[in-house]
């Protein structure tokens, strides 16, 4: 039925959106490790990805606050 087709496709693209911010994440704790300075960049980048995967309703917005506090807080454990 059409119903399941268009699960699949929102599934396809929810996973999509899900991938591209656990891998900007990942590049951030990287650049971190390695005191990077893109680490900043990195991380208004992935706060970004957060914002719009919420307003899409592919993560709940909790989620997305709880993994920006974590990324700020690991930022501003860097700038001190």
């Amino acid at each position: 039925s059409s119903d399941v087709c268009s699960s699949d496709l929102a599934r396809d693209r929810n996973k999509t959106v899900r991938s591209a911010i656990k891998t900007t994440i990942r590049k951030f704790n990287e650049a971190l490790a390695s005191g990077d300075a893109s680490a900043a960049k990195l991380a208004k980048e992935a706060s970004k990805q957060l914002d719009k995967a919420v307003s899409k309703g592919v993560i709940h917005k909790n989620q997305a606050s709880n993994k920006k506090s974590a990324i700020n807080k690991k930022l501003a454990k860097l700038k001190k």
